[in-house]
């Protein structure tokens, strides 16, 4: 009778452990259902294909054309990232524009928040397929590290920072143009929203504006509208610097970005 008590006490002890299941376990597997579906669809369509081509070829035309790689004579990528915020500024929002406005147009969304997940999965889930994208190209830019590699004996370090800021530079872009998708059905005007608002986080640290402001304001408030700024803290970790209160600047703006997301969706399923 001992050993019947025994087994069915084991019995008991294994169901109650399949059902203490992390529920972030259920959360991460529904994250990747949403993300996996997402990056079928970019590539499902032309819209991958051609903002990696289009970043490709102007990170190089700027790189080598513009800023003049071969003249400054320098074994280093500081000529190659002083780009990216301008570059992101049009490629990002255009990359990001069609997340949720493609959803509501089609009126699938709908379908989408009634799926057994939630806001944040899906919202996670998008954000994290659309950064993979912008991601695998800034990826595929490796010809320039063994270039530099080749010519010289540069500080590898700093160019890993550099993507490092990079990639968060990109994932800051992406996370206002989802916000701004969420905000209508119409991309055209997604894009435009999320392009002004990146507009302002570059201006608002671009030195010709920082010496405009100090003209007539006060040091303090041209360095707090500076420190809103993607380009003040951009501008540190391409030269190597990875300061903790950059990397905070750059989450944070993805953290609030994709929370606002999620209350603007709210208010759709509320509606």
């Amino acid at each position: 009778m001992s050993e019947a008590i025994l087994e069915r006490s084991a019995n008991a002890q294994t169901v109650t452990d399949a059902s203490a299941k992390p529920a972030w376990t259920d959360a991460l597997r529904h994250i990747l259902t949403i993300a996996k579906r997402e990056v079928s669809g970019y590539f499902a369509s032309p819209i991958a294909y051609v903002f990696i081509v289009i970043f490709l070829l102007l990170s190089g035309f700027l790189t080598f054309m513009v800023a003049g790689f071969f003249e400054h004579g320098q074994a280093n990528l500081l000529s190659f990232f002083a780009w990216h915020p301008w570059l992101y500024l049009f490629l990002v929002p255009a990359v990001g524009m069609r997340m949720w406005s493609e959803e509501r147009r089609l009126g699938t969304m709908e379908l989408l928040l009634t799926m057994p997940i939630t806001p944040w999965q899906a919202i996670v889930g998008k954000f994290l397929a659309s950064w993979l994208i912008l991601a695998l190209a800034l990826a595929l830019t490796f010809p320039l590290v063994i270039t530099v590699n080749y010519l010289g004996h540069p500080d590898n370090g700093v160019i890993f920072t550099g993507y490092l800021g990079s990639l968060l530079l990109a994932g800051a872009y992406l996370s206002i143009a989802a916000m701004t998708s969420a905000m209508t059905r119409n991309q055209v005007v997604s894009f435009i929203l999320s392009l002004v608002v990146c507009l302002f986080l570059i201006l608002a640290g671009w030195p010709p504006v920082t010496d405009l402001l100090t003209q007539w304001a006060s040091p303090w408030f041209v360095q707090t509208i500076a420190a809103f700024s993607v380009v003040t803290h951009f501008d540190g970790l391409q030269v190597g610097v990875i300061d903790s209160r950059d990397v905070l600047f750059f989450l944070s703006v993805i953290l609030f970005s994709l929370f606002t997301t999620s209350v603007i969706l709210r208010a759709h399923r509320a509606g």
